[in-house]
């Protein structure tokens, strides 16, 4: 019915459900590839139909759903928070109020998941700022928020910890979930110390010297860590003087950390 050959006709909202159709079927059967062919597709005949927030909401989530099958963990997250956004308007708009749906809920979990999984960065880390700050996450059940939370702090994640998190990890993403945990404890090490051996590096990340000094050594050369390397003696030195971004980071941090213990001192903190 796709086929521009064939005899009979269809309107472009016709073409555009079947697109969506297949593609969420391929994302049910893991065939996350073949699913994006369908998405692509609908995105020309989407622009259509601005109006329809039924098509547009399967779109997002046919499209934020691939990001995150093929591992894009920061798109993903981002759209998944879009998503989130999306649903919290058309909730209010039914109820006349606010309050959050389980779909709603749903989405929030899935951007929590993909930063927290995504690559340590700048980029991640105003995400992570984000979803921080928002009330609704604090919310969510389970371990979601406290890793958020510790995530967001930049605090060394404990074996328990993650474990607890694994559970709310889809197949996929499990297979990611031992490096980017290495990537965030090794960030959180940076802030901890001036200087440390990669010896006593690896068995705080629980793995090898050599595979400790790869990683570190990636995240230098991207841009993604501060800090230089002395491979004669096996040290790492970190350095905290870095990017416009890294310092616009930390001081909204700061605040951040001032605005939450003012709060729980029973301050007023007027939102603008």
């Amino acid at each position: 019915i796709l086929d521009s050959n064939n005899i009979r006709v269809f309107d472009n909202k016709f073409k555009l459900e079947k697109c969506l159709k297949i593609a969420t079927l391929f994302l049910e059967d893991a065939a996350a590839s073949k699913a994006e062919t369908f998405v692509n597709r609908a995105a020309f005949l989407l622009s259509s139909y601005q109006d329809d927030r039924g098509l547009q909401l399967l779109y997002k989530s046919c499209y934020a759903r691939i990001l995150d099958a093929k591992c894009k963990f920061l798109e993903a997250a981002l759209r998944y928070y879009e998503i989130s956004n999306f649903q919290l308007v058309d909730q209010a708009a039914k109820s006349g109020g606010g309050g959050s749906s389980d779909s709603d809920s749903s989405a929030l979990i899935d951007s929590v998941v993909c930063i927290i999984l995504a690559s340590v960065g700048p980029q991640r880390s105003r995400v992570l700022a984000t979803l921080y700050k928002d009330e609704r996450c604090i919310k969510l059940g389970g371990s979601v928020y406290p890793i958020l939370q510790k995530v967001y702090m930049e605090r060394i994640l404990k074996p328990k910890e993650v474990q607890e998190f694994s559970k709310l990890l889809k197949p996929h993403q499990k297979t990611m979930l031992e490096h980017s945990v290495i990537e965030h404890n090794l960030q959180s090490a940076s802030r901890l110390y001036k200087n440390i051996s990669f010896e006593e590096l690896g068995r705080m990340l629980g793995i090898d010297s050599l595979r400790a000094e790869k990683i570190a050594s990636r995240m230098i050369s991207e841009g993604r860590m501060g800090g230089s390397i002395d491979q004669v003696d096996g040290f790492i030195y970190f350095s905290h003087d870095q990017s416009w971004d890294y310092q616009i980071r930390n001081l909204c941090q700061d605040v951040n950390s001032i605005l939450d213990t003012m709060e729980t001192k029973g301050y007023v903190v007027a939102e603008h």
